[in-house]
């Protein structure tokens, strides 16, 4: 296990989406003192659509999900992190965390997060019934199923959690987020 930071830092989580995912990684390269999570999916989307995963966060930690008991999730209890942005989140994990299924790296810090007190701010990529949103090489319309508008409705009432529809949404709540803890 790494060296406790002086203070609690950001924890970023990149799912399998390239809904939002410039504008998330243009949000994360702006911020201090952020740790990136990324998802199995996650981490082959940011190659997909050009991205170096290290490279977005120089100064921090890159954790992937490669081993099966998620080891850091122990940061989380460690008070190593402030808050956790799951961003972009796609419909799969957006279920899991909802079910609290927590078998992938992502869904369990999310899950450990919430145990431990620590504020969430997901931006969830099925949020309204028609999307337009950017492939690898152009862009496609989806229409997210009932099932997934219903999942997200339903994060959105979980405590200590904030879900986001849009880049500029999670801009505001972060800022917000930001500010309260100084």
């Amino acid at each position: 296990m790494q060296a406790r930071p002086e203070k609690p830092r950001l924890a970023w989580a990149v799912t399998g989406s390239g809904h939002y995912l410039k504008e998330c990684l243009e949000i994360v390269r702006e911020l201090e003192d952020v740790d990136l999570f990324y998802s199995r999916a996650g981490e082959e989307v940011v190659r997909m659509y050009g991205y170096d995963p290290k490279s977005q966060v120089p100064e921090g930690r890159v954790y992937r999900d490669r081993a099966a008991s998620a080891p850091p999730v122990g940061l989380f209890y460690r008070g190593d992190y402030h808050s956790l942005v799951v961003a972009p989140a796609t419909s799969n994990t957006v279920a899991k965390m909802v079910l609290g299924i927590s078998d992938t790296l992502v869904t369990n810090i999310f899950a450990q997060a919430g145990k431990c007190q620590i504020p969430s701010i997901v931006l969830a990529c099925d949020s309204e019934p028609e999307i337009d949103t950017p492939a690898p090489d152009r862009i496609v319309r989806v229409w997210p199923r009932r099932i997934d508008l219903e999942h997200t409705k339903t994060l959105k009432t979980f405590e200590a959690t904030t879900v986001v529809d849009d880049a500029d949404q999670l801009f505001a709540a972060l800022k917000i987020r930001l500010k309260e803890v100084g």
